[in-house]
């Protein structure tokens, strides 16, 4: 049996604020598995993006291990980091996070260019188009639609052709065809690069495709339920 793509072993997440420390995650115990698709549900406030950040090492935890790739990524700097998300992550926000002066191209060029790839446009693309946005390749974020923002930025996360694809609320901005629509593309993408696939979502529809969903509460996983057939 392979090892998991993503480990947590009691990771834990305290931040500090105004009020004082305030704990957001408690002993977080999990692991996913190759080209396995884990939905992370919860009401809000219970620590889903938070968990996130954790897998991808945006955010540093602050108690126990993460490891992923057989990596542990609690033991990394800051560079360390963005070097392995950048070699082996791709991560699509909800609030989209593409460069306003920057075309849809560029924009899904930019993390090929940073690894120093050469064929960086041509590969750009190929992604738009994938995600049927060849015509729109030389427009500004400024000049699209949520819908359209958000299928470049799926399209920037999978470029590199990452092994791990994070997406937290994916659908979050987006009205119902549309969020329907970066839904068929999240795991259309998915099957096509063969990504180990982890997302935080509200949406009931969303869970329902994935492999497993664990469910958050208090910062604690609540339970583990496999997601309908």
């Amino acid at each position: 049996m392979s090892d998991p793509v993503l480990s947590l072993n009691n990771a834990a997440l305290s931040l500090d604020g105004n009020a004082g420390r305030v704990d957001i995650l408690h002993g977080i115990t999990m692991q996913v598995d190759a080209a396995e698709t884990v939905g992370l549900i919860g009401p809000s406030g219970s620590g889903k993006s938070s968990l996130l950040m954790l897998m991808g090492g945006l955010e540093m935890a602050t108690g126990g291990t993460i490891t992923a790739l057989g990596n542990d990524l609690t033991s990394m700097n800051e560079d360390a980091l963005a070097r392995f998300r950048r070699d082996n992550m791709g991560v699509v926000f909800q609030s989209f996070h593409l460069i306003p002066t920057m075309t849809a191209l560029e924009n899904v060029a930019t993390p090929l260019e940073l690894a120093g790839v050469k064929d960086a446009f041509e590969r750009a693309q190929a992604e738009l188009e994938a995600v049927g946005l060849a015509h729109r390749a030389n427009h500004y974020p400024s000049q699209m639609s949520g819908g359209e923002q958000q299928r470049v930025a799926l399209a920037r996360a999978v470029v590199p052709r990452p092994k791990i694809l994070l997406a937290d609320e994916p659908t979050g901005n987006l009205d119902g065809p549309n969020g329907a629509a970066i839904m068929d593309l999240l795991f259309g993408l998915r099957d096509r690069h063969g990504a180990t696939l982890v997302l935080v979502t509200h949406s009931d529809a969303l869970a329902a495709r994935c492999d497993r969903v664990i469910r958050l509460e208090d910062g604690r996983i609540s339970d583990h339920a496999q997601a309908a057939e």
